[in-house]
């Protein structure tokens, strides 16, 4: 048995990802774990190349760098 003081509490968590995947573990965290990629939607885990983009950071990204190809210095 864990010593009470020196030891942190070791509870059942649950663990939420983007994709809707959830399932129990333990854990020292409090409450919830909400995670962007689990073993579900993990292209390790399914063989399945897929790009993930739970903000829209992609989009942002070639929004941004298209911008810039644009504004290049004529020679």
């Amino acid at each position: 048995m864990p010593k009470e003081k020196i030891h942190p509490h070791y509870d059942a968590v649950r663990v939420l990802c983007a994709c809707g995947n959830s399932f129990e573990t333990r854990s020292t965290h409090k409450g919830d774990i909400h995670v962007e990629i689990c073993s579900v939607c993990h292209p390790f885990f399914t063989g399945k190349q897929r790009l993930v983009d739970t903000a829209g950071r992609v989009e942002r990204f070639r929004r941004k760098y298209a911008k810039a190809g644009e504004t290049a210095p004529a020679k």
